[in-house]
């Protein structure tokens, strides 16, 4: 027996031993961390080394304090690592979410690695299909038993939670939740003690809601950005018994609280207020006085406030600027270049904003003109996009990756990034267009951009190529395959052709659930057009054979190379002729060497459809 056990000690040593400790993370006293342990969550006194294991259901689809895939990339970000718990200020309480998966589909993902390869599997929720459940639990560390307090919502709504957020005190637990439609939102305080919640905040909108984030805590409550009431966003203050103070007024975009001054009751914030594509500086004083403290012609970014929030230290620069290290004064609203960075601007790309008038909306692009730009020679074009709502592809910053095409540039070829009205730029007004009809309603305006582009005498109106990534790639190659008058080749990368095959959350968040938008999302599919495109009956512009590139790369967690296939699937069914790029295992962006060989042979797919 003595024997047996033994055995059984060492066995279980060496599965600890092998066992992953994923996302530790300290205490804020720093005398303890947490972590999970093969889907548990398990917590390590680092004066003694002991570990106490919290929970003892972890499995495959049990997950304790380790997040659930559409969580991870939707709502906690990709940053999360997947971590699903959170200290107390105090560091006498854990708080986590218990994912069940037992209901979400599986999905494998396959790797050629290898004489027999591998197959990665993940419980994915594509459009329609079921979330994980989700319970929200919190363990009193300095209990004699370390039991979970579940917090008092019903786990069998079909609901989501956002990221958590302690009270100074340790003693509440503030949850945000929405319904599957997310069209609501409500703040709930959750008592630590026994679960029980009351409601702090709530918040309806007639299309779609965006978690609360980026706030900025008191002892009375927290500065928080929403944009339900003007169609713009504003600042509020919430005080912690519910009551709802707006702060601000007029058109702010892309605001980010930075600091509060709590001896003045001043904060600081950027946004874009005084101009559609630059993030400026601004003091908010407590008598709703905004004061702008940098220059609006140029993006600003790392400010670092001093302590005594006199002066501050910050970064600027536009798209025909180097990057400017600043200082200033947030008395006098005065500003200092203290450095600049570097730059040959003889021998590089010159991006300039370009703004056109669409349907009532302001749409705003950067343009670049080849090298030694002769405007009576007629020069192709190659567009960059992206098209998904409050994603902006305009950034007016230096050396942006998206706007500086230097090869572009030295190969006689103009250069242009396009928004679309949903991108941001005229604020919800703009994207509520999107609403059930993605990647229908931002069409017309990238057309408007072609039209636009056809009409400047120095365009070859005829050799317009279009490129695009992941949302961009489904845009990309609704615009090649539907209107070759108007764009004649293209790049389509990592792209969704169907929006039923893509993530629950992101997904029925501008779309709602197939159920109640079965309409919205045939419009909304590249398949759906792929038939009526090909068929004899239709007299219209067909695309050129060859003119679609598409690329994808196998190992696409996110999403996923059943997109690709299907769409390929469609196009040889109508017997259309088209480029395609695998790249096995690549992510959903290519990396290393695969990100070297794309570059190269998108250069080589615009020589052959715009130079030759």
């Amino acid at each position: 027996m003595r024997k047996l056990l033994l055995v059984a000690g060492l066995l279980c040593a060496m599965m600890i031993a092998n066992a992953q400790d994923l996302n530790v993370t300290k205490s804020p006293d720093g005398s303890k961390e947490a972590f999970t342990r093969d889907n548990d969550l398990w917590v390590r006194d680092l004066t003694d080394s002991l570990e106490t294991r919290l929970t003892f259901d972890g499995t495959d689809l049990i997950l304790n304090g380790y997040a659930s895939w559409v969580y991870y990339e939707e709502i906690f970000g990709r940053a999360s690592r997947y971590k699903a718990f959170w200290w107390s200020p105090d560091s006498q309480r854990l708080a986590y979410y218990r994912f069940d998966n037992s209901e979400v589909p599986m999905f494998p993902i396959y790797s050629a690695v290898g004489q027999g390869g591998s197959l990665s599997q993940t419980r994915y929720p594509k459009s329609g299909q079921s979330n994980p459940t989700v319970r929200v639990g919190i363990i009193d560390l300095s209990a004699q038993e370390k039991t979970t307090v579940w917090a008092d919502f019903d786990e069998k709504l079909d609901q989501y939670f956002g990221t958590p957020f302690w009270s100074a005190d340790s003693k509440e637990l503030y949850v945000s939740w929405m319904p599957r439609r997310q069209y609501q939102l409500e703040l709930y305080a959750v008592s630590a003690a026994d679960g029980a919640k009351r409601n702090v905040y709530s918040e309806k909108y007639k299309t779609w809601i965006e978690w609360i984030d980026g706030m900025i805590f008191t002892d009375k409550g927290l500065y928080m950005v929403r944009d339900f009431e003007t169609d713009w966003q504003q600042i509020y203050f919430l005080s912690f018994d519910g009551q709802l103070t707006r702060l601000t007024d007029g058109q702010n975009w892309g605001v980010s609280l930075l600091k509060l001054n709590e001896k003045k009751g001043d904060l600081y914030f950027t946004a874009k207020r005084d101009s559609r594509l630059h993030a400026s500086l601004y003091r908010l004083d407590k008598k709703g006085k905004i004061t702008l403290l940098s220059d609006p012609e140029y993006n600003i970014g790392g400010v670092n406030l001093s302590e005594d929030f006199k002066s501050f230290t910050a970064m600027m620069s536009n798209a025909r600027t180097p990057m400017m290290f600043v200082e200033g004064r947030t008395d006098k609203a005065s500003l200092e270049v203290v450095r600049k960075m570097d730059a040959d601007l003889e021998n590089q790309p010159s991006p300039q904003i370009v703004k056109i008038e669409n349907d009532g909306f302001d749409l705003y692009a950067l343009m670049s003109l080849p090298k030694n730009f002769d405007p009576s020679n007629k020069y192709p074009v190659v567009m960059t996009l992206y098209g998904g709502p409050g994603t902006a592809y305009v950034r007016d910053t230096w050396g942006d990756r998206d706007a500086s095409n230097k090869w572009c540039w030295e190969n006689g070829i103009i250069h242009i990034v396009c928004d679309p009205r949903s991108s941001g730029e005229n604020g919800r007004r703009g994207m509520d267009q999107a609403h059930k009809q993605m990647t229908v309603i931002e069409l017309q305006d990238y057309i408007a951009w072609a039209k636009w582009l056809q009409s400047q005498s120095y365009v070859a109106a005829d050799r317009i190529g279009v490129q695009g990534f992941s949302f961009g790639g489904t845009t990309t190659s609704m615009l090649v395959l539907r209107y070759p008058q108007y764009f004649r080749c293209g790049v389509a990368g990592g792209g969704v052709y169907d929006w039923m095959l893509y993530d629950t959350h992101y997904t029925e968040r501008f779309m709602d659930t197939p159920e109640f938008n079965a309409d919205g999302y045939k419009r909304a599919s590249v398949l759906t057009y792929i038939p009526e495109i090909f068929s004899e009956e239709n007299k219209g512009p067909k695309p050129l054979p060859g003119a679609l590139k598409i690329t994808h790369g196998t190992g696409d967690d996110n999403v996923h190379f059943q997109n690709t296939l299907q769409l390929i699937d469609a196009l040889q069914k109508v017997n259309y002729q088209f480029e395609l790029m695998i790249y096995p295992d690549g992510m959903h962006g290519y990396r290393g060497y695969q990100s070297v060989h794309d570059k190269t042979a998108d250069q080589a797919f615009w020589t052959k459809w715009l130079l030759d």
